[in-house]
């Protein structure tokens, strides 16, 4: 049963400008993670176990102590930011795979053959402290490296959601801007040739097309839950 809109009201709101900012900042250390790596700040593997996992944990503890004794805003904003996220990126991969798998099924005379999965190993990789290319990745890689990538779309909805504050009453477009916005700043960044990746038209129209599809899944779904968990107003 969902909280009383009485029960939340007697709750301290914190939901305001300095809160959103550091829900915003804790969010920022998963794609900070890859970042500091590509710029040789620090290594991934240290900033994911000493920034990035406290951080989370920090989300997670604000989180449940705001829907304990708070209005809810705020851990209802992480909540519902963390699962568009998750829905966001399942759209973003599912577009994503008649592309890695043209090949095998026999469609690559319509669609071209991209390998949009190969950075997730690396990513596991990195994190784990071993090299980026390898012949074969171990399971290990491959795990961690998925869960680093779904750790990415969580984050980014936690962080849309920070910048929007209330996604009611705020255009679900804003997540495509954000989400279009992020993908033309990775291509900017190191990302492709420290994966190797070929910035062809096929690879930017179809990344685009991907990233564009997250930003209306993240829009829509926020949108949609937060009506489905209302807060009090």
């Amino acid at each position: 049963m969902m909280p009383s809109h009485k029960a939340e009201s007697e709750g301290r709101n914190h939901w305001s400008g300095p809160w959103r900012i550091l829900v915003f900042a804790l969010a920022s250390t998963s794609i900070a993670s890859l970042l500091v790596e590509f710029y040789q700040i620090v290594s991934m593997r240290w900033f994911a176990i000493t920034v990035f996992l406290p951080a989370s944990l920090a989300l997670i503890g604000i989180a449940i102590i705001d829907l304990r004794r708070g209005s809810r805003q705020t851990g209802r904003a992480i909540v519902v930011g963390c699962v568009a996220g998750l829905v966001a990126s399942l759209a973003y991969d599912c577009f994503r795979i008649p592309f890695v798998y043209s090949d095998a099924w026999g469609i690559n005379s319509v669609v071209p053959t991209l390998k949009l999965f190969k950075v997730f190993p690396r990513f596991g990789a990195m994190i784990l402290g071993e090299r980026i290319e390898q012949p074969v990745y171990s399971v290990s890689a491959h795990l961690i490296g998925w869960s680093y990538h779904f750790s990415n779309g969580a984050t980014f909805g936690i962080m849309y959601l920070a910048m929007v504050g209330d996604t009611r009453r705020r255009s679900w477009g804003w997540a495509v801007v954000m989400a279009v916005g992020l993908e033309l700043g990775m291509l900017l960044t190191p990302y492709p040739s420290v994966f190797g990746i070929k910035l062809g038209p096929a690879f930017i129209t179809v990344t685009l097309t991907a990233h564009l599809i997250f930003g209306v899944t993240l829009g829509v779904c926020s949108r949609w839950f937060a009506h489905l968990w209302r807060p009090a107003d």
